[in-house]
């Protein structure tokens, strides 16, 4: 009988015939009650009204929004971009409430992170689901991308619709979404570029981060108003702490009201950077954290630039070049372009206007929380040592470019990895000399890079590269003797003679404490300057060094010049002395330089004074190099040219002073030597009779002080203000 049985079944045919609509479905024998179940398609006609409801409080983005109505008003349609987290979404979301009028045939969503996360889900079912909705029954829908893409031309020919797609990752996406109907168009979102699609006449808008006002706005929005005027200050932090990045501001307004903290509390939790993303993490929901949103655009990088990125969280300095990314991650520059171009992509790396590159400050650190959770424990320290090696370098040829008989202790065969007879041609071949003003080219670098190269600085002191460090602290003096940036270059000099210390260099750390003098003395903190001049002294004495006690004595003059010119004359000629016999030729007009104007403060010495000032303006001019050809200091030309200028005042010879004051304000400014244009334009302002006059040239002083922080500025502000 059972076999039987199988006989009979297996002889069962089951065929249908005919054309059937909907759905069917072919059994064998069926025991017990059968039950369907499927979503009906819309009627053909509905309006579909598929785009999210956009956040309840939204702010800002309003030149956003105008360029998207603007675009609506060309017909063209449009990609939003951004760095993870700046509010995409919420911006489409936002334009598409506003303007449902303009689509009379609905609006259209498709969220590609979901069908990503649906297995076997791709651009097809995005077809799919949009004909769906539009009423297409399924029976007509067909199947494969080029037959539903011919499906969705026809059915949106008619219509006017707003297509929205969140998060695609191919152009294709935006192509075969794309409705032809007149005055329809699609918005999308990506974290990448997408800059193939400018070929299909799709815009590229880019969402920045939002200013401090706008980020205030958005916290008062979320915090209340009241939270945020009761301490606007704090506010001003924590905005400033979220890198004006919405879903920070988002998370950190969250924490306010989950955790009952104030602004001032939440601010004080987020100035550690160690802690601040971990902080920026609502308790039980980590997949709403900054950390993780970021995570998600790192984890879909290729694994040599995810290498990149966590090298790029170590990298000291707030700005950076392909050089100095090459050098930090042992590439060439080349592929250091394309990785970083891949990082830009994905909007993970900005590059700037001027073709540098920066990270967001919660990337940073994003970036530095995954290099210590993937890299070796000896990974950052390697990383700071191959940048500092590659900053000191390129500052070395920098200062040598500027001045090559200036006087240095380091040796510039270690530093440049050179043999001593080839470093002339490397410095003839460097980035600075092919211009027409290579000297000011190499200050201009200098000046540009100074965030980064103080960053480096600290970085090689945290690591304990003493060597490098005091190395790099003497060669960037050459910026701070044109640029007066007075805290900075305490710091530099004081990190590099403490490292020298460490080193056991005395004659590195008798010049960096001499040299430290300087920026004291403009600070008013003479009792340190002294301090640090008479430990210099002693050093250097000891050192066996021909010429560094000339310079240090010389440096002293500089202190006693304000107290005792008659005692400074004296160390003048001390210095002037040691330079002779050694045979330093810059160090000796130095020398006779400091003393004319210590001969100038003593009134009774003024003609005397005037006649060295004169001398040594010619001798800096005849200066010659190492080779015997000329090398002209026309630095300090112009500081004895703004001195000789005061001696003539002081002799009576007004009308001439005026005028060698002039030629040297001039001279001054073309050698970039700005503190001493400062000097001399508040001595040129004594000999002007029109209080119009007076009052621009101490404004233009004014301008100067302020900028490199002396507090000369209060004392003349105070004079215009009188």
């Amino acid at each position: 009988m059972a076999d039987d049985a199988e006989t009979s079944a297996m002889r069962v045919g089951n065929t249908m015939s005919g054309t059937v609509h909907g759905t069917s479905m072919q059994v064998g024998s069926v025991h017990g009650g059968i039950a369907f179940h499927y979503a009906a398609a819309p009627a053909a006609g509905t309006r579909p009204d598929q785009v999210p409801k956009p956040p309840r409080r939204f702010v800002n983005r309003r030149a956003d929004l105008a360029r998207l109505d603007g675009l609506r008003a060309e017909g063209a349609s449009a990609v939003l971009n951004g760095m993870p987290g700046i509010g995409k979404t919420s911006t489409l979301y936002r334009w598409a409430h506003d303007n449902q009028q303009h689509f009379p045939d609905g609006q259209l969503f498709v969220d590609f992170a979901k069908l990503r996360s649906t297995a076997g889900a791709d651009l097809s079912e995005a077809l799919v689901m949009c004909l769906r909705a539009l009423g297409v029954p399924e029976e007509r829908i067909g199947s494969g991308t080029a037959e539903l893409e011919s499906a969705f031309r026809s059915e949106s020919a008619k219509r006017r619709l707003l297509v929205v797609l969140d998060e695609v990752t191919e152009p294709g996406h935006v192509r075969s979404l794309t409705p032809k109907g007149e005055g329809s168009i699609v918005l999308a979102t990506s974290k990448r570029r997408l800059g193939e699609l400018v070929l299909d006449d799709v815009e590229l808008v880019e969402l920045d981060v939002f200013d401090p006002a706008a980020a205030k706005e958005l916290l008062g929005e979320l915090c209340g108003r009241a939270t945020v005027d009761a301490d606007p200050r704090s506010a001003d932090r924590l905005a400033e702490l979220c890198g004006g990045l919405p879903i920070a501001l988002r998370i950190a307004a969250a924490r306010l009201h989950s955790d009952r903290l104030t602004l001032a509390q939440l601010a004080d939790e987020l100035a550690d950077e160690s802690q601040r993303l971990g902080r920026l993490t609502v308790q039980g929901a980590d997949t709403t954290g900054v950390s993780a949103t970021l995570h998600l655009a790192y984890r879909d990088q290729s694994e040599p630039a995810a290498r990149l990125y966590r090298i790029l969280g170590d990298l000291p300095g707030v700005s950076f070049d392909s050089g100095v990314v090459a050098a930090a991650a042992e590439l060439d520059t080349a592929a250091s372009t394309r990785l970083l171009a891949d990082l830009v992509d994905a909007h993970l790396v900005h590059r700037t206007d001027d073709g540098r590159y920066q990270l967001h400050s919660l990337v940073r650190l994003h970036a530095q929380e995954t290099a210590r959770e993937t890299d070796p424990p000896e990974t950052e320290r390697q990383i700071v040592q191959r940048v500092t090696t590659h900053y000191l370098a390129l500052t070395t040829l920098a200062d040598l470019t500027v001045r090559a008989d200036r006087l240095r202790i380091l040796e510039l065969d270690e530093v440049l990895h050179q043999p001593a007879d080839r470093i002339d041609a490397m410095v003839r071949r460097s980035p600075f000399a092919a211009s027409e003003a290579p000297g000011r080219d190499a200050i201009g670098w200098l000046e540009a890079e100074r965030p980064n190269l103080m960053a480096v600085l600290r970085a090689a002191v945290r690591f304990g590269l003493d060597r490098q460090a005091w190395q790099l602290a003497e060669v960037l003096t050459v910026l701070f003797l044109h640029h007066r940036h007075l805290a900075d270059w305490r710091e530099s000099l004081t990190l590099g003679a403490e490292a020298a210390h460490r080193d056991r260099q005395p004659a590195a750390e008798a010049r960096l404490r001499s040299m430290l003098s300087r920026p004291l003395l403009d600070l008013r903190q003479d009792d340190r300057a002294l301090a640090e001049l008479e430990t210099a002294i002693a050093l250097a004495d000891g050192s066996g060094h021909p010429v560094l006690p000339g310079s240090v004595r010389e440096l002293l003059g500089r202190y006693w010049d304000r107290r005792d010119p008659e005692r400074a004359a004296a160390v003048y000629r001390e210095s002037l002395e040691i330079n002779e016999r050694a045979g330093e030729a810059r160090g000796a007009a130095l020398a006779r330089y400091f003393l004319g104007r210590a001969l100038l403060v003593a009134a009774e010495e003024t003609d005397e004074a005037e006649r060295q000032l004169r001398a040594v303006y010619e001798e800096f001019l005849g200066l010659a190099g190492k080779d015997g050809a000329p090398a002209p200091d026309r630095r300090m030309a112009a500081r004895a040219l703004a001195d000789l200028g005061r001696a003539q005042a002081r002799c009576g010879a007004e009308q001439e002073a005026r005028a060698t004051l002039g030629r040297a304000i001039e001279e001054l400014e073309e050698q970039q030597a700005f503190h001493y244009q400062a000097e001399a334009l508040e001595a040129l302002v004594e000999l002007v009779e029109d209080d119009g006059e007076r009052r621009r040239l101490l404004e233009r002083a004014l301008t100067i002080h302020r900028k490199s922080g002396n507090p000369r500025a209060a004392e003349i502000q105070a004079r215009l203000a009188g």
